[in-house]
Parts: C-alpha cells; structure tokens; sequence
C-alpha cells in the first residue's frame, strides 16, 4: 500500500474535510467543557480524555511497544464528566497537542515499516487508524458544542 507522510500530517489536522481536532476546543471555557446535553451520552471533556487515551495507545505501539488493550472498551471512557479546574483543562488539551504532534513525526518516518506485529499492521495503518478516530470523535464534539451553545468559537 502506497501512503505518503504528506497525507497523514495533513490528515491528522483534518485538511479539507473537517475542523482541525486541535481547533474544535478554541474558545470553550473550562466550565463548559463538561456540560452534557439530554440524550447526549458524553461531555466535551470526556470526549477529549477518551481521544487521549486511544491516541496514547496507537502511540505506544509507534514507539515499538504493546500497549495493555483495555478489557472492556468503555473502560477508556473516564467517569469524571467536567475537569477539576482550568490548570486541568489547559494542562489535558497541552497532552492531547504533544500526542498529535508525536503522531505527525511518527507519519515522517517509514509508513510501511511493521509496527503491530500481532496484527501485522503498518505505522501508517496505525496512523491511519489514529486519524480515523479523531477524526469522528473532532466531528463529535462539534456537535455537543452547538448543543450546549458552544459552537462555533466567537473568534470565527
């Protein structure tokens, strides 16, 4: 399969399709970040915490390692609905940028290097991966921004 470096880091920042998943958290105040409309199974924040979590997971296997699978996958949902403070807010957004940004120097190197050997999967079929699940989860929180009156950001 034929990938180039170019498609994933541009990708990774939803390039032409979608707001970029770094973007989607401009202007959202810390005291919003964990208003859940009715029906809505999920905050902001948890949304984020969860993006985080699986974006760590495909990373770890980037770095050559085997990440521990969680045994039911809404175990890599967190309880907690809204962050402590804005120091926490900031503090997790600052953790999801440096996760992106590892996932961009991962797209630098070798893409059809083998990095999950039990399911013989490729760094860029990881990062593809990757992709794909920020890319839905960015698409989700725009959502629940303009159902808590969130969305879009007053700067744009």
């Amino acid at each position: 399969m034929l990938m180039s470096s170019y498609f994933f880091e541009n990708g990774l920042h939803g390039v032409n399709a979608h707001v970029d998943p770094l973007e989607v958290f401009v202007g959202l105040r810390w005291e919003k970040a964990g208003g859940k409309p009715a029906n809505c199974p999920y905050s902001v924040w948890q949304v984020l915490n969860h993006m985080i979590f699986w974006q760590d997971f495909y990373l770890t296997f980037l770095k050559g390692k085997v990440p521990e699978h969680p045994e039911h996958d809404e175990d890599s949902w967190p309880d907690e609905t809204a962050p402590l403070n804005e120091t926490e807010w900031s503090d997790t957004l600052l953790l999801f940028s440096k996760g992106l940004k590892e996932a961009e120097n991962q797209a630098k190197k070798e893409l059809n290097e083998l990095k999950d050997l039990r399911l013989e999967r490729t760094r860029g079929e990881i990062l593809a991966t990757l992709m794909a699940h920020n890319s839905y989860h960015t698409g989700q929180i725009a959502l629940i921004r303009q159902l808590i009156g969130e969305w879009p950001p007053h700067s744009w």
